[in-house]
């Protein structure tokens, strides 16, 4: 089945292939990729990374960040209930405190737990872009980017704007949103306000989340600071499905303050930037004193990224120093220093590049570690490029994994870091309208972690496993094309992984057995009329548990003068499916909503 499956995916690049490019559509080919640390062309990247566009997050069936990534090649996305109030973030099969999510390059890591690493996710009239990097290519960022990392990339001012939002959907959800932007001589600055309330779409799955953004820029300064509350009851979501009355509340925000200075031919960009975030867990929602969890986190970072351009290539260099605090209820009060650095060099060589590097980390209570390693890539012509990569990845245990004391689970305080071997090769075919990318995956990890359990009445508790192999291949393929003077966008995305844990000595294990076997995902973005766009999504889900199911979603949408018209219907079919933790997704739901744009 899985492999009738691949070849049907490929048949259908094969066919699109075929198909005849035409002028005015999406073109990747100039996209700078941030996320690498020596900016590069998005074809040119030897590496496997995909960019979301600013015109796909627009158009596109999700009104949230969870739900846009959900259809990515190699992500998963975990969530527990509407608009993702709670979700976690997965990358190749690789867990949510695997995995590294940064908002314009800044490390969004979490010590308490990476459950917390979605909380500050920001609305999408923020987002300009976002960069997925996966694979051993991450090793860069060290910490945390153990199978992959993404980067949101916030939008630039360049207007004046002011821009007012509302909208209306299922289980009486409500939002609002107001965004002014002002572009000045020198300078510019942009605030958004948004406001979300639900009642929640079965018992004890209300929610009132609010978030604030500010991005400004003086001459050669730039301040970007966010603000987020989530308070959420959460039936089910971390222990049994039987407890149904826990609650969560968490507030997260971040200062960064960066700058960037050219000296010849040496680009400087220094960085300093402080995140925290603060959790309070109740078990049963109205008898807070039956067991009552308080968390807070602070992360402050000074760190300063160099290139350095030269007849032998690019050269990256840069170091990062964190100090982390955390003061808990339940896990005790801890610090942390950690020191990070890179350096890589990208040799080009007609039609070849090799980048060698290097990442070197520095934990105050877990050692020295090094990831070592190379990226390869061929160019065979203008617009096809073969290209590989191995290196080694690591993660610390959070303090969650070390010292939880709950009543459905338990920490582990002699529990070791996780480290893998990742290797990848790939080919990208990149045109006017075709983007194209294969990619063929090894990760064998040892130490991993993740919570066990012998009898299904026993508490969870965190251990190492020896080893875990895991295997898998990557299809992405994106193709625009015109109907008339109207601008068609087709995607569609597989992927398969298989995990083999080695020497697995529990019955149970919480996280690491319910990755993707394999996904089929596709989106057809269309337009046949002047006022009206069209949305339509499809995924194809089966999980390692044998899980399997189908999910469609999609979106209308028109603008006119200066509004904005949207409806967007979620699991249009009335799937019944889990993502995590056997939490139950809301069946078919929409959202309706209204822009205005003043001049």
């Amino acid at each position: 089945m899985i492999k009738c499956r691949l070849i049907l995916a490929m048949s259908s690049i094969l066919f699109w292939h075929q198909l005849k490019a035409q002028n005015d559509t999406i073109n990747l080919e100039e996209v700078i990729v941030s996320t690498n640390r020596i900016s590069l062309p998005h074809f040119k990247t030897s590496r496997t990374i995909e960019v979301i566009s600013a015109e796909e997050i627009q158009k596109v069936a999700a009104t949230n960040l969870a739900d846009l990534l959900q259809n990515v090649a190699g992500i998963d996305i975990r969530r527990r209930g509407v608009d993702g109030t709670q979700s976690d973030l997965y990358i190749r099969g690789g867990n949510f405190d695997q995995t590294l999510l940064l908002i314009d390059g800044v490390k969004m890591d979490d010590a308490q737990t990476g459950h917390h690493t979605m909380n500050a996710i920001l609305s999408l009239d923020n987002i300009d872009h976002i960069e997925i990097i996966k694979g051993p290519a991450a090793r860069v960022f060290g910490q945390n980017a153990f199978a992959g990392a993404i980067n949101i990339v916030t939008k630039k001012i360049d207007e004046d704007a002011l821009k007012l939002s509302a909208a209306y959907g299922s289980y009486e959800n409500i939002k609002g949103s107001v965004g002014y932007a002002n572009a000045f001589k020198g300078g510019d600055v942009y605030v958004h306000l948004q406001k979300q309330k639900s009642d929640g779409y079965r018992f004890n799955t209300d929610f009132d989340n609010n978030s604030l953004f500010l991005k400004t820029r003086l001459n050669n300064y730039q301040l970007l600071a966010t603000f987020n509350t989530r308070d959420f009851g959460a039936n089910g979501f971390y222990a049994s499905p039987d407890y149904i009355d826990q609650y969560e509340e968490t507030q997260t925000s971040l200062i960064a303050l960066s700058s960037t200075y050219h000296i010849k031919n040496i680009e400087i960009k220094p960085r300093l930037s402080w995140r925290r975030n603060q959790d309070m867990y109740l078990f049963l929602r109205y008898d807070p004193d039956y067991f009552r969890n308080f968390h807070i986190s602070n992360k402050i970072s000074a760190e300063a990224n160099m290139v350095f351009s030269s007849n032998l290539g690019k050269t990256g260099f840069g170091i990062d120093l964190s100090k982390v605090y955390l003061v808990s209820s339940n896990l005790g009060d801890h610090n942390r220093t950690m020191i990070t650095s890179f350096l890589e060099h990208r040799f080009e060589f007609d039609k070849i590049d090799i980048t060698p590097g290097i990442a070197i980390t520095h934990f105050s209570d877990f050692g020295t570690k090094v990831f070592p390693g190379i990226d390869i890539g061929v160019s065979l012509d203008d617009n096809f490029k073969l290209y590989g990569n191995v290196g080694y990845t690591y993660r610390i245990p959070t303090y969650t994994d070390l010292y939880y004391d709950g009543p459905t689970t338990q920490g582990n305080p002699n529990l070791k870091p996780e480290s893998a071997l990742s290797e990848e090769f790939g080919m990208k075919y990149s045109s006017e309208n075709l983007q194209l990318n294969v990619a063929i995956f090894n990760r064998t990890a040892d130490d991993l972690i993740d919570w066990t359990k012998e009898n299904e009445a026993d508490k969870w508790q965190t251990k190492n496993f020896s080893k875990v192999v895991t295997t898998g291949v990557e299809i992405s393929l994106m193709y625009n094309f015109k109907i008339k003077d109207y601008k068609q966008l087709f995607h569609i995305n597989y992927s398969f992984i298989d995990d083999d844990i080695k020497d697995v000595d529990v019955a149970y294990t919480r996280y690491s057995l319910n990755s993707i076997k394999y996904q089929l995902s596709s989106t057809f973005t269309s337009k046949f009329f002047s006022l009206l766009d069209q949305s339509i999504s499809y995924r194809l889900v089966e999980r390692t548990d044998g899980e399997t199911y189908n999910v469609v979603d999609a979106k209308l949408s028109t603008v006119f003068n200066k509004v904005e018209l949207f409806f967007n219907a979620n699991n249009i079919f009335n799937t019944v499916y889990t993502e995590t933790n056997l939490v139950p997704m809301p069946k078919s739901n929409f959202m309706i909503g209204v822009s205005y744009n003043f001049e």
